[in-house]
């Protein structure tokens, strides 16, 4: 199990934690992750930091599609990726509604047709193979709708982007696992629990592959396995003696998430909580937070959703919860860190 970091996107200022962004680079880390919401972008702060590190993996996690056009995505994708010698990994994902439409003022539409239309638009253009064309519900390239030109003709990248740069999709809802099992190289998830891989994930990762491999087997490709398919999670680490003080600094961001990120009845992560057994919590926590009472949902956060999800406590604790880690199918544990310590005890733990 190798390990990454994940600094996450800026508050109202931004400001690179490079003090841990340079350590994890000396210690080995496999790759740093930035994120964007509304604020602060994924790609500018990557930029930044692949020109202050020398080895560790640059990736986006995540580039929101609906803020870009397939083909924008990948001219940015091919552009880091050369400019770092060959160390961008492409992650990507939907957002939800909310952000879609309320920022970026785009129709949320069908969240699985159209994140497999952006993906092959991408994987084309990496391939390079012939102009690009795409005739879809959601992209037309050329575009031909009633006010078009008709001047638009096929192009290919200018730029020659890398065949096998590897694309992530971030998904926790069970057809978007599959899809990302399926049509991706690796999986972003946010509030994984390995505890409960096997009755929550599973059936999707299965379903994801046997997909895949359906469709290889017309072409006479590879068979994809689980060896193929990098599941990346974001995992909080917080290393104090108190373990109620750890469980407390993560409890804010996941009232926020469980009863805040999204509305009634379309929130992914109420959904997940619900998934891990905790739907009398999730209620109580969505029903605070949508009444402005976060003080309360955030105590209502329980501390065993807290601890399956994140790594806290003492050293020595630590190391011991971190078994359930490495005997899940997990490749990549990508840390979600409070300060230098943390990437070192965790550098130290996994013998990088």
């Amino acid at each position: 199990m190798r390990l990454g970091l994940n600094i996450g996107y800026s508050g109202a200022k931004i400001e690179l934690p490079m003090d841990m962004i340079r350590a994890a680079d000396e210690m080995g880390y496999y790759a740093v992750w930035t994120a964007e919401a509304y604020g602060s972008d994924a790609i500018t702060p990557l930029t930044w930091i692949g020109a202050l590190t020398k080895n560790v993996r640059l990736g986006t996690a995540i580039m929101q599609m609906p803020a870009r056009t397939p083909a924008m995505t990948a001219m940015t994708a091919i552009t880091l990726d050369q400019l770092s010698g060959g160390r961008f990994l492409l992650g990507l994902g939907l957002s939800g509604p909310q952000v879609v439409e309320g920022w970026h003022g785009q129709a949320y539409g069908k969240p699985l047709a159209k994140t497999r239309e952006y993906v092959s638009v991408v994987r084309q253009i990496l391939k390079r193979e012939k102009p690009l064309t795409h005739t879809g519900d959601y992209y037309q390239i050329p575009y031909q709708g009633a006010d078009a030109t008709g001047l638009g003709k096929p192009l290919k990248s200018i730029l020659h982007g890398r065949t096998d740069m590897p694309l992530y999709l971030a998904a926790i809802g069970p057809k978007n696992v599959e899809l990302a099992a399926e049509i991706a190289d690796g999986w972003l998830p946010i509030f994984f629990s390995p505890e409960h891989y096997d009755q929550v994930f599973k059936p999707s990762v299965d379903a994801g592959l046997a997909k895949a491999n359906a469709e290889r087997l017309k072409s006479s490709l590879p068979t994809k396995t689980m060896a193929d398919f990098d599941i990346a999670p974001q995992v909080a680490v917080v290393v104090d003696d108190n373990l109620e003080v750890c469980w407390n600094m993560l409890k804010p961001s996941l009232a926020l998430y469980i009863g805040g990120m999204g509305a009634k009845g379309k929130n992914f992560y109420y959904d997940l909580a619900c998934r891990y057994g905790y739907e009398d919590a999730a209620n109580t926590i969505q029903e605070f937070y949508l009444v402005g009472k976060r003080p309360e949902a955030i105590v209502s956060v329980p501390n065993e959703l807290v601890d399956a999800i994140s790594l806290c406590g003492p050293k020595e604790r630590i190391r011991e919860r971190m078994a359930l880690w490495q005997n899940s199918p997990i490749t990549t544990l990508n840390v979600a860190a409070f300060n230098v310590e943390a990437v070192r005890v965790m550098a130290e733990l996994a013998g990088t």
